[in-house]
């Protein structure tokens, strides 16, 4: 087996929509073309940055910043409740034209989808020129930019893609895994935050190279459980297939904010925007679940989940929402601070058929 980790090389495309809910504002609004947009709520609002602009990052507006934040970084950004309808129709024709290459498609988002093209539909046989394809055709047909990366596994195709954003398209070939994973500052490996580079940094581990002299024991006694994955990732392996069909057993949002932090009006802003997105996705696909699950993921990377089931299905914003700020204040984090959320929901109403939703496990990400 090579280091790759596959005997049968395969083709895979990470594409990624270029700030996708500020670009969809931009390209519906003329008037908000070549200004710092930001999308989430009002600067006097307690909301959160879902998206902002490449001309709002600029001025260092990032996602899950509170929205009063990105007023003073920016006073004269246009500031844009979400239109999840107008993205959600997007996203779908989006989807369109990822079926004209290949049906193996794992959505992740609205905005961000792995692609098997190992065998494509069209017989066209580079990935590369497939994967610009369907960038021209996103933008030509939709007005719309996305990055894509091209590898042979999901997590190389993964970094490639944020590589020269936006609109961007980068290959880094079986020849190219093992340099470019050595030479990867360690805060670019997906799954590696603020803390643990921070943690790795301390420990002269400042690049794969670095991370690469640890054994698989050495890193599994320092990061747990997550050390078995840095120590494949780094060699380049991972096996993981693109899944085209899996069965819909929850629905779920989450969210890292921009600052670790145990305030509760930035915790209670963001799970009320990651509610009504859950709630939308709910009505969407006309589901109705009876557990609703918090997660909590705190700044060195402990996680903890917390549940609580109704005795009738349920879909509402308002519902969730509360339920979850219940469970966060039942949680008690006392002086802990946290870095992500997500709530989701499961335990679907037995009358809504499963078959009338996407195949996929429907989860959002800002």
């Amino acid at each position: 087996m090579s280091e790759q980790g596959a005997s049968v090389l395969r083709k895979i495309i990470h594409i990624d929509m270029d700030a996708f809910y500020a670009s969809v504002e931009q390209r519906d609004f003329p008037e908000y073309r070549g200004k710092p947009v930001v999308v989430g709520g009002k600067p006097d609002s307690r909301g959160v940055v879902a998206t902002a602009s490449y001309e709002a990052r600029q001025y260092g507006i990032r996602s899950a910043m509170s929205c009063s934040k990105a007023y003073q970084l920016c006073p004269s950004a246009i500031f844009v409740y979400p239109r999840f309808d107008a993205y959600s129709e997007a996203s779908k024709s989006i989807r369109e034209i990822f079926h004209r290459y290949t049906d193996i498609i794992e959505p992740l988002s609205l905005d961000e989808a792995y692609l098997d093209v190992t065998e494509d539909k069209l017989g066209i046989g580079s990935a590369i020129d497939i994967a610009q394809s369907i960038k021209d055709a996103i933008k030509n047909e939709l007005h719309l930019t996305a990055s894509a990366g091209v590898s042979v596994n999901k997590f190389v195709a993964k970094i490639a893609s944020d590589m020269n954003k936006p609109d961007g398209l980068t290959f880094i070939g079986p020849s190219r895994i093992k340099a470019f994973m050595e030479k990867l500052p360690v805060e670019k490996f997906f799954g590696v935050g603020k803390v643990t580079a921070a943690r790795m940094k301390a420990m002269q581990i400042n690049t794969g190279a670095d991370l690469k002299k640890l054994t698989e024991a050495q890193l599994l006694a320092q990061f747990g459980k997550s050390g078995k994955f840095y120590y494949k990732v780094v060699r380049g392996i991972d096996e993981r297939p693109v899944q085209a069909h899996r069965e819909t057993k929850s629905v779920g949002a989450e969210d890292t904010l921009s600052e670790d932090t145990n305030d509760d009006a930035v915790l209670h802003a963001l799970l009320q925007q990651i509610s009504v997105t859950v709630a939308n996705r709910l009505d969407k696909h006309k589901l109705k679940g009876k557990t609703v699950t918090l997660k909590i993921k705190f700044e060195d990377f402990r996680q903890i989940t917390r549940s609580r089931s109704f005795v009738n299905p349920m879909n509402e914003s308002s519902i969730i929402y509360n339920e979850a700020i219940k469970l966060l204040t039942e949680a008690d984090l006392g002086v802990l601070k946290v870095r992500l959320l997500g709530i989701t929901l499961s335990r679907f109403y037995d009358d809504v058929p499963i078959e009338k939703a996407d195949n996929n496990q429907l989860e959002f990400e800002f």
